[in-house]
């Protein structure tokens, strides 16, 4: 992979990690704000849906065929369950526990599940085994969640 394609994907990964908690934190004030969290999550999804489909539209994406449509493996095509998940428990979740609190509990598992899916190459992803130095990385990634998230919940508010 050479280095602007590769600084692409991380631009766009980072990108994709700095907005997940302002969409918590958005949604979850939303569901405040109309006392019904899953009206939010609701409303945030039909943005999403119309935001994709009118990226999809624009660039003429939208090019597959019904045969292509009947290769895809049935748990391929339930995907958006795993959004529509998050999305309902963010949304209800953030605002009583917290957005740091949730956030961090959602990085916990996708250190987890992507360290097996990669671990496995499940889904169809490239197969990356784990091995101790990689297990060290993702160690130390999960404990500076952790350490951050327990000095946040211990800082005293300025009085």
């Amino acid at each position: 992979m050479n280095a602007p394609t590769l600084a692409f994907y991380i631009a766009l990964s980072t990108l994709g990690g700095i907005l997940i908690p302002i969409m918590a934190a958005l949604s979850g004030a939303l569901g405040r704000t109309l006392d019904n969290p899953w009206a939010a999550a609701t409303i945030v999804s039909a943005g999403a849906f119309a935001t994709v489909l009118a990226f999809t539209l624009l660039t003429g994406s939208m090019h597959i065929s019904f045969d292509a449509l009947k290769q895809a493996k049935p748990l391929q095509l339930l995907a958006g369950l795993g959004f529509a998940y998050y999305l309902l428990s963010i949304t209800w979740v953030g605002p009583r526990f917290g957005i740091g609190n949730a956030i961090m509990f959602v990085l916990a598992g996708q250190i987890l599940s992507s360290a097996a899916i990669d671990h496995f190459g499940l889904f169809g992803a490239p197969q990356k085994p784990i091995d101790a130095l990689r297990a060290f990385g993702l160690v130390v990634m999960a404990t500076g969640i952790a350490i951050a998230q327990i000095a946040a919940n211990n800082t005293r508010p300025a009085t």
